[in-house]
């Protein structure tokens, strides 16, 4: 069996007498875009939060390569290879494409202008952002010069994509990434998704979209009170069945 890439075990994380996460497990296997879904309360979001650097879990333990691991920071885990593209963006409008790329990550000039002046190499930033815009057959965005407030829903979403996609070298999460979008915006997104499997990258999907869901999942993760309750191939279970399981209204298949 093909070993995990990322994994998770036995994670508890607790809020005051709330307990979010009641030893919940998770296993992504390389290449493969894994779902995450659950009822709202299931401990989704906690749990990419732990496995992001967001929040630090009470126990358990996170393992990626086989190695363990502690994020206290989403930078630790940045730097562990671990990108997130969150429900919120996270995008600075008022900034342009290549900017918000290489946000907090910004190329410097060669010699004195960047190490003594801290000068920005902004036409290095911008020939490399079109390259990973290119390579992710992002069309619709040609200049990388432009100013993200000027994009649509979509655009943005695929500015946060193609950031993920140019610095996560481990694994990428995405959280929600339709949630707020229209239905040709969504199908741009969930291609998206596809070219960053298909560049070799795994992807953590969260999404309450079934359809979405079961159109490019490998694998589904049922998250239900703070654990996971099954994970089953979409290929053999239909979305009614799924979304009991979820719920409770149906035993996991064995």
């Amino acid at each position: 069996m093909t070993e995990p890439i990322l994994e998770a075990r036995g994670l508890v994380k607790r809020y005051g007498r709330v307990t979010a996460l009641a030893g919940a497990d998770l296993d992504l296997l390389p290449g493969e875009i894994l779902a995450v879904i659950g009822d709202n309360g299931a401990g989704k979001s906690s749990l990419i939060k732990a496995l992001c650097g967001a929040v630090v879990p009470d126990e358990g333990e996170i393992r990626l390569d086989g190695r363990p691991m502690s994020f206290a920071t989403p930078v630790d885990a940045r730097e562990a290879g671990i990108e997130t593209v969150h429900q919120s963006l996270a995008v600075a409008p008022s900034l342009d494409i290549a900017a918000n790329l290489y946000l907090g990550r910004e190329l410097r000039r060669k010699g004195v202008l960047g190490s003594v002046f801290r000068m920005l190499d902004r036409t290095g930033m911008r020939e490399e952002a079109k390259r990973q815009l290119d390579a992710l057959g992002i069309m619709t965005i040609q200049n990388p010069g432009q100013a993200v407030e000027t994009l649509s829903g979509g655009q943005r979403q695929a500015v946060a994509v193609a950031r993920a996609a140019a610095f996560g070298s481990r694994v990428v999460i995405m959280d929600e990434p339709t949630a707020a979008l229209g239905v040709r915006e969504s199908r741009a997104v969930l291609d998206l998704i596809l070219q960053v499997r298909d560049r070799g990258l795994p992807v953590i999907l969260i999404s309450h979209n079934m359809p979405h869901v079961f159109e490019v999942a490998d694998r589904v993760h049922i998250q239900r009170l703070g654990r996971r309750r099954a994970v089953v191939d979409p290929k053999s279970i239909s979305m009614s069945d799924a979304v009991a399981i979820m719920t409770g209204a149906m035993e996991p298949p064995e």
